[in-house]
C-alpha cells in the first residue's frame, strides 16, 4: 500500500537513465554507450527550493495557521515544477492532497486538525531535471468550540468469530452527508490479511463495518480515528476515540434447517457436527437468515411474559434454561431443551428458540464464541432484522450496504482508492 496522500501528474520531460548500453562491434569488443553518469542531474545533492515555490501557511514565527483553510504549494512560474509533497501532523495523520499535471499547484484536499503540529516536504524539479528539497513546518490554531464528536469502538478487544462486525457509537447525532462523509473517512479498519469492505450508517449516531464476506480466519483487525480535532460542522470537531483491536478464529458457522429439525456445524468449512433440534411452532417460527452470536448465559430464566404471551394463556412459560446462546436481543437463543427432547428431529414446538439436549447444547456452547454465524432457513419465520435486534447485517446485499456508505456510496462494486486507503490506512 502506498503512503503517498495525493496525487501525481505525468512528467513534463523523460529523466535520464543512469544503465548502459552495450554495444558489440563486428571485432566483438564491446564499449559502453555511456559515461560514469557524473553529469547525470539526479545523481546531484538536492537544491534548496525555497526560492522555487510558494506557500500559503504562516510566515511569521508564532503565526498559526487556520485549520478550515486548505494547504496551497505553488511553483513559482519559469523555476521548474513540483514533483511530490507529503503534508503530515505529528501523530502520523497523513493529508491527502491533488497535484497538478503540470507540477504547478499542489493542494490539500482533506481537512486539517486544529491545534495540531504539521510538518510539510515538497519536492521539486529545475529546467534541467536536477531535484530540489524544502521541508516547512507549522502548527494550526485552537478549536474555537469545545463541542467535540466522540468515537466508541465496539465490540471489546479479545477473539471473535469470523461474522463479528465492528461499530462505531456517535456522541452526536450526524445528519448531513457531507458531515458523515468527513467522520466515516476518519474512521479506519485495517484488517491482516487484507479485505475489502465498508461503513454503514445504521442512524445518525451509530455505524457498523463489515466486510463484503466473513472476515477471514485468524485475521487481526484494527480499528482507530483519526477525527480528533478535525472540522465536522459549524461548532463541531471530532474529539478522542480509543482504538481497538480484536481477533478472528477458527470460521464457525452453524446452520440450523427447520425443516429437517437438524443443526449443522462446521468448522473452516468442514462439518464437525450435527444435532437433533426443534425450532418455532406455528405462531412463533424462527426467523430465517444470518445470525451473529451474541452473548453465552450459563443459566437464563425465561418467561413468555417477556415476549408478549399474556400470563395465564395456554402458550405461557416459566422455565429455567441452561447453555443458552443468545442470538438476537429480543430473546432467541440456541439452548438446552430437555423437555423436547422426543421432537427434536422430528418437530418444531418451541416458541422461537433452537431446542437440544442438554449434552448437546452443552457442546454447542462450548464450541461456539460471540461473533460465531448462526444461520436458518426452511423455517416460515420472519426474516432477521438488519439491525436492532442483533447482528443482521450479514443478511444485506453488498450492493446495498455499500449504499449505507456516505464515502462509497453508488462507486459500483469495485473497492475504490478512497476504501482502500480506509482498510489500511496510512493517511487522512
Amino acid at each position: 500500500m502506498s503512503h503517498t496522500a495525493f496525487s501525481h501528474g505525468p512528467r513534463s520531460r523523460t529523466r535520464t537513465a543512469v544503465g548502459c548500453t552495450l554495444l558489440v562491434t563486428a571485432l566483438g569488443a564491446g564499449v559502453t554507450a555511456c559515461g560514469s553518469g557524473g553529469d547525470d542531474p539526479l545523481a546531484a545533492k538536492p537544491y534548496d527550493a525555497a526560492g522555487q515555490i510558494s506557500f500559503n501557511g504562516p510566515k511569521d514565527a508564532g503565526k498559526k495557521a487556520d485549520p478550515d483553510k486548505p494547504l496551497e504549494v505553488t511553483a513559482k512560474t519559469g523555476d521548474g515544477r513540483i514533483t511530490d509533497v507529503t503534508a503530515m501532523d505529528a501523530t502520523g495523520r497523513y493529508v491527502a492532497g491533488e497535484l497538478a499535471a503540470d507540477g504547478s499547484r499542489w493542494h490539500s484536499t482533506s481537512p486539517l486538525a486544529a491545534d495540531a503540529h504539521y510538518t510539510v516536504r515538497i519536492s521539486t524539479e529545475n529546467e534541467h531535471g536536477a531535484p530540489g528539497r524544502k521541508t516547512l513546518t507549522f502548527d494550526t490554531s485552537r478549536p474555537d468550540s469545545k463541542k467535540t464528536l466522540d468515537v466508541t469502538f465496539g465490540p471489546k478487544a479479545g477473539e471473535y468469530g469470523v461474522g463479528q462486525p465492528i461499530t462505531a457509537d456517535l456522541s452526536q447525532p450526524i445528519k448531513d452527508k457531507a458531515q458523515r462523509a468527513v467522520v466515516e473517512s476518519a474512521l479506519r479498519v485495517d484488517s491482516t490479511p487484507a479485505v475489502q469492505g465498508s461503513w454503514y450508517w445504521v442512524d445518525d449516531k451509530q455505524l457498523h463495518f463489515r466486510p463484503k464476506d466473513f472476515w477471514p480466519a485468524h485475521a487481526t483487525i484494527q480499528v482507530h480515528s483519526n477525527l480528533e480535532g478535525i472540522r465536522i460542522g459549524d461548532r463541531l470537531r471530532g474529539g478522542k476515540a480509543q482504538p481497538l483491536t480484536i481477533t478472528t478464529g477458527d470460521r464457525m458457522e452453524a446452520v440450523t434447517d427447520a425443516a429437517t429439525h437438524t443443526l449443522t456445524v462446521y468448522k473452516n468449512g468442514q462439518e464437525i457436527n450435527q444435532i437433533p433440534v426443534t425450532t418455532g411452532k406455528p405462531g412463533y417460527e424462527t426467523r430465517n437468515g444470518v445470525k451473529v452470536v451474541l452473548e453465552k448465559e450459563y443459566f437464563v430464566r425465561m418467561r413468555g411474559t417477556t415476549v408478549g404471551i399474556a400470563a395465564g394463556s395456554s402458550d405461557n412459560y416459566d422455565l429455567p434454561v441452561y447453555y443458552a446462546t443468545r442470538v438476537t436481543w429480543s430473546g432467541e437463543y440456541v439452548h438446552a431443551a430437555p423437555w423436547s427432547v422426543g421432537s427434536q428431529g422430528y418437530a418444531n414446538v418451541s416458541h422461537g428458540c433452537t431446542g437440544m439436549s442438554t449434552g448437546n447444547a452443552k457442546w454447542f456452547f462450548d464450541t461456539v464464541r460471540p461473533g460465531d454465524i448462526v444461520k436458518v432457513i426452511n423455517s416460515n419465520g420472519d426474516q432477521m432484522e438488519d439491525f436492532g435486534n442483533g447482528f443482521g447485517d450479514w443478511n444485506v446485499d453488498w450492493n446495498k450496504w455499500r449504499t449505507g456508505s456516505a464515502v462509497t456510496a453508488g462507486a459500483g462494486n469495485t473497492a475504490s482508492e478512497q476504501e482502500a486507503a480506509r482498510l489500511q490506512p496510512t493517511a487522512l
